[in-house]
């Protein structure tokens, strides 16, 4: 993929805030007429560090709320 469709694809991610590969390969195709498949769409996603699955909830614990854990 060319450095102009990579910015493409990363404008449409970061304006459209999804992640689904199918749908942002057929706004590429619609919107700036680019041919690219799927798999190339995941494998550039990837390679920017956008992997789909959401995060994980963590608990935010200080040293005091650990203290009075382990008590």
């Amino acid at each position: 993929m060319t450095e102009q469709g990579q910015s493409m694809l990363n404008r449409t991610v970061r304006k459209r805030h999804q992640l689904s590969a199918e749908s942002i390969a057929k706004d590429l195709q619609i919107s700036c007429g680019l041919q690219i498949s799927i798999t190339a769409v995941r494998r550039e996603l990837h390679g920017m560090g956008l992997h789909k699955r959401a995060a994980a909830c963590k608990p935010y614990i200080t040293k005091c709320n650990a203290k009075r854990q382990m008590q």
